[in-house]
């Protein structure tokens, strides 16, 4: 299920950027200029975290969450140029739930609102862009980028770096990975999954034969590596 994430900003350009980015990582995204409208935008879309600024005209993010704890308990990261520690304090009092500086990247408030859904016990939807060790994968596009070069994947050979991609270094077992890009596993045919690994070696890695991304298991599997 798509997630909702209401951004609460006066400035256009951020809320822009924000929308954009979030919306490429699967989020369904709501906006409003200040604390005011974002209390009728809440009511009416119950978004599932806010991305609130402080200051803001009409009505600032602290008289924000007064209201709106009246409503819902919905998680609140504060968006903020300047966090000064009195400010800190009481977002905290009135429920924030992290506070991040406005001057962070979107990649990594995407993070940070990732965390904090997993903190909530929120399921996530998948990210969209996945980067390591140099590749980049898009889901969307559906395309991959060894550095600034790109790669020629299969349907499979894409699928199967897209799993090992979003859980960098876990180990996954042939039988995990061959239901992960099928959607059926059966035990006689998980060494398929071998000749979809040296295919995609050859096509990803500097030196297949001394793979450093995609590292074998010996009698487990496989697991998508980072140094």
């Amino acid at each position: 299920m798509v997630k909702t994430i209401l951004v609460v900003d006066d400035e256009e350009r951020l809320v822009s950027l924000l929308k954009s980015y979030l919306t490429q990582e699967g989020f369904r995204v709501l906006t409003a200029k200040n604390g005011r409208e974002a209390l009728f935008v809440a009511r009416q879309g119950k978004p599932d975290l806010i991305i609130l600024d402080i200051l803001m005209p009409e009505m600032d993010g602290f008289e924000f969450m007064r209201q709106h704890r009246k409503e819902r308990e919905t998680p609140i990261i504060l968006l903020t140029a300047k966090v000064e520690e009195g400010d800190k304090v009481l977002g905290l009092e009135l429920g924030a739930d992290d506070y991040v500086n406005k001057q962070l990247s979107p990649p990594e408030l995407t993070d940070r609102v990732r965390a904090v859904m997993r903190r909530m016990g929120q399921s996530l939807p998948p990210a969209q862009v996945l980067r390591g060790g140099g590749i980049t994968l898009d889901r969307e596009g559906h395309f991959v980028k060894v550095e600034d070069k790109s790669a020629d994947l299969t349907p499979s050979e894409f699928d199967l770096l897209a799993v090992l991609m979003s859980s960098p270094g876990r180990t996954f077992s042939r039988l995990e990975l061959l239901d992960q890009i099928q959607g059926t596993a059966f035990a006689g045919y998980e060494r398929t999954i071998d000749v979809h690994i040296r295919n995609l070696r050859l096509k990803i890695e500097t030196n297949p034969s001394q793979p450093r991304l995609i590292e074998t298991v010996y009698g487990v599997g496989y697991r998508f590596v980072v140094e």
